[in-house]
């Protein structure tokens, strides 16, 4: 029996940081800032809350790093779930990563194009009555309606095809691709922060001033506390798929743990430094009520035709960012088609292009599926408290593989072990009950027309009977 192909090492230090970057540094410091300051309603701990997220999220990554540093196969968590916990806890993260937060994460990022781009071009929508016709309904979930915001939704999913088909032709060009959207990415973002900076417009007073109406107390603080974290989560989102690609990382012990580390404290000084230049020109009750901060921001100090050029400058980032989620993540599936734990034919290399081909197809597809059965909010709240609950399990594997694996090679370990991976732990565990309690909360006073973690927990349960079935048709080789 022929051994399963492998994808080839092409990919250096240069384009490991910038996957990481890049397809972290997408649409969620241009889309969650405002509901974020709605949540708040205070500049200092809207930045606290971005630089907490951003320090919980690089604990986490360092804790990976060593795993990924060790075991740096195609796949990323998924082969380090099975070293952890065997195959079926291995499936259902492959299952989840699928069905929930690996595709969930490309449609929302992809979001924002169609978003900003309607800066430029009004997009058709239906009318409330139309949209509202066709509704999804999940018993104790909640309803869905996919006719809604139609055009966003169109160009979204026009988006997601046509960086689908860049990398199905070529991971190369795919990294390349990459590599020049988050050089263009970074100049763009240091440019608006420069122009929002010194511009006469600004207030050095909106950084410490709080809102005049939002003044969250008590509980009501704590879960604003927790939405704002969620949404600062989703802004850190995809610092993990540097792991899934990780076999085909040149010299992955050395470049996995350098990307990971000089990545995330790019996006951490990233996002702080654009957070404070948002609040510099717009106080926190006009960011609250803004739908598109930066563009917001840039017309305060430009006018139109600074809106128009920042709206330009995220669409770029967006794309970006969302190439920097496909390429990566779609190497889940094809290591669970490799190891057949999911449809073999998933996990063929592609003949003439050398790539996952069958693989960022399915991954597409179901993208286009959650594109229009979803929105924007719903899709990132489900796909975070998902990811997060498996990022904890993630952490929680250090302490596992060292005593299972304990004679085995570390050519990296965790800084500060073992607090820095006890932290992530415990931290992760804490979300994600808050934010299980929280949901159900908001959907049981009407605040909500849907339970969004429950949801992301009634698709991950749906692949419990796919992992007997594969169970039975593959017997021990599963």
């Amino acid at each position: 029996m022929s051994s399963p192909q492998k994808l080839k090492p092409t990919l250096g230090l240069w384009t490991s940081i910038a996957i990481v970057a890049g397809g972290v540094i997408g649409s969620g410091i241009f889309m969650k800032p405002a509901f974020m300051a709605s949540q708040l309603g205070s500049p200092l701990w809207l930045v606290a809350v971005w630089i907490f997220a951003g320090v919980i999220t690089l604990f986490g990554a360092l804790s990976n790093a060593e795993v990924a540093a060790m075991i740096p196969e195609t796949g990323g968590q998924y082969i380090f779930f099975e070293r952890m916990y065997g195959s079926f806890v291995a499936f259902l993260y492959g299952w989840s990563a699928f069905i929930v937060f690996n595709t969930a994460g490309v449609a929302s990022v992809a979001y924002g194009f169609g978003i900003y781009l309607e800066y430029f071009i009004p997009l058709p929508r239906f009318s409330p009555d139309i949209e509202k016709a066709v509704e999804v309904y999940i018993p104790f979930i909640g309803s869905m309606y996919p006719l809604e915001n139609i055009g966003v939704k169109s160009v979204t999913i026009l988006v997601v095809l046509v960086l689908t088909w860049v990398s199905y032709r070529s991971t190369r060009s795919g990294g390349n691709l990459q590599v020049v959207f988050t050089i263009m990415k970074i100049a763009l973002l240091t440019l608006l922060v420069f122009g929002l900076f010194f511009s006469s417009e600004g207030n050095i007073t909106n950084l410490i001033t709080p809102s005049a109406s939002i003044h969250p107390e008590g509980w009501a603080f704590v879960g604003a506390l927790v939405a704002a974290m969620s949404g600062a989560f989703w802004g850190y989102d995809g610092w993990n798929n540097i792991t899934f690609i990780a076999g085909e990382i040149r010299e992955p012990q050395r470049n996995i743990p350098r990307s990971l580390f000089i990545g995330l404290l790019i996006c951490i000084i990233t996002y702080t430094v654009i957070t404070l230049s948002f609040l510099y020109v717009l106080p926190i009750d006009a960011m609250a009520q803004s739908g598109m901060v930066a563009s917001d921001a840039a017309r305060v100090v430009m006018g139109t035709l600074g809106g128009g050029i920042i709206a330009f400058m995220v669409i770029i980032s967006v794309i970006g960012a969302t190439n920097g989620n496909i390429l990566p993540v779609a190497r889940v599936f094809f290591a669970m088609g490799q190891q057949k734990q999911f449809f073999g034919w998933v996990g063929k290399v592609h003949p003439k292009y050398g790539t996952p081909g069958n693989a960022l197809v399915i991954q597409a597809l179901w993208t286009v599926v959650l594109i229009l059965s979803g929105s924007f909010d719903m899709l990132t709240d489900m796909l975070i408290f998902v990811s997060w609950a498996f990022y904890g399990l993630s952490a929680f594997g250090i302490f596992v593989l060292r005593r299972k694996m304990a004679h085995v090679e570390r050519p990296y370990k965790v800084w500060g072990y073992p607090i820095v991976p006890a932290v992530f732990v415990l931290f992760s565990t804490f979300f994600v009950v808050a934010t299980l309690w929280m949901d159900i909360y908001n959907y049981a006073i009407g605040k909500t027309h849907l339970i969004n973690s429950l949801l992301g927990l009634f698709l991950t349960a749906t692949g419990i009977p796919l992992y007997w079935l594969f169970r039975r048709r593959y017997g021990k080789s599963f």
